[in-house]
């Protein structure tokens, strides 16, 4: 029989998806719950049996070592936790840990004054396309994909957003959310959401182009700026990070506690997400081929 050290058997039995970084403490709260619920009701029984305060004492403290000890390594001691907490926790106690249902602002889309679609065909950001539905200009495309790859030169950072959007820099706070996902606020307003580097990517370098093609660039609102950007988003046919071709599709994102729906924009290649959006009757109607 072949004995594996310590260190590798623990290595073996952890899982990386539910531990570290992407431990959930909903899951972990709850399984702390049930390991000290078991243990202790496994105390009380042994003590019941006459076994004495010694043996109860040490078979509980035994059961709860080892309880933490799996919890730790794998995340959960009860197999399934993840859906438990999906289908029976409440958004008031996912809350509490930071888990609660995201914002309908965050995945839907936001209330603006700009028709983005007026703007951007005004703009000569899009056209009508032979096959009937709206595509980015020639023209905008070229000098978008030069601007992306100047900014992905110069290693822009999330700051130049104030720039763009239209706020003052020190207002401006950043809550990240997944792999590289963030969510922009100045004093306290939503102005916008990227879902990932190169959506990011893909904002900076539109911002820095539409002042010279919308006349009106300078009096829009900073949130409908945020709307304006993304909307050009949904048009791209090649990912701002790595030029891989995209697709645009209904999927399913899944965390530990929540799942739901999206109408989402995502490389093939890298798999970066450039546009998501929670899948309701007016986010169905984002979809670019729904102009046909």
């Amino acid at each position: 029989m072949v004995v594996l050290p310590l260190g590798e058997f623990f290595d073996r039995l952890r899982q990386p998806e539910y531990t570290g970084d992407n431990r959930c403490l909903p899951c972990t709260a709850t399984n702390f719950v049930i390991a000290v619920a078991v243990s202790t009701l496994l105390g009380y029984l042994t003590l019941g049996a006459d076994a004495g305060f010694a043996a109860a004492f040490g078979l509980a403290g035994t059961v709860f070592l080892v309880s933490v000890a799996a919890i730790y390594v794998r995340g959960y001691l009860v197999p399934g936790t993840p859906e438990l907490t999906k289908r029976y926790f409440p958004d008031w106690l996912l809350a509490a840990f930071g888990k609660a249902e995201a914002d309908p602002d965050k995945h839907g889309p936001v209330d603006t004054a700009v028709d983005v679609e007026a703007v951007l065909l005004e703009s000569h950001v899009i056209e009508p396309k032979p096959h009937g539905d709206l595509g980015l200009t020639p023209a905008f495309e070229d000098a978008l994909f030069d601007r992306i790859e100047a900014e992905r030169s110069a290693d822009t950072d999330r700051e130049a957003l104030a720039e763009i959007i239209g706020v003052d820099a020190a207002t401006l706070e950043f809550e990240g959310y997944g792999d590289g996902a963030f969510v922009a606020a100045s004093d306290g307003q939503r102005v916008g959401s990227w879902e990932s580097r190169a959506a990011f990517l893909a904002d900076t370098a539109a911002g820095r182009l539409l002042p010279d093609r919308y006349d009106d660039w300078g009096e829009t609102d900073p949130v409908d700026r945020g709307a304006i950007l993304g909307g050009i988003r949904l048009f791209l046919e090649r990912c701002p990070a790595c030029d891989g071709s995209v697709r645009f599709g209904q999927e399913v994102v899944e965390s530990c506690c929540r799942t739901h729906d999206v109408v989402a924009v995502t490389c093939e290649d890298c798999e970066a997400r450039l546009f998501e959006v929670q899948v309701t009757d007016e986010a169905l109607a984002y979809d670019p081929e729904a102009s046909t």
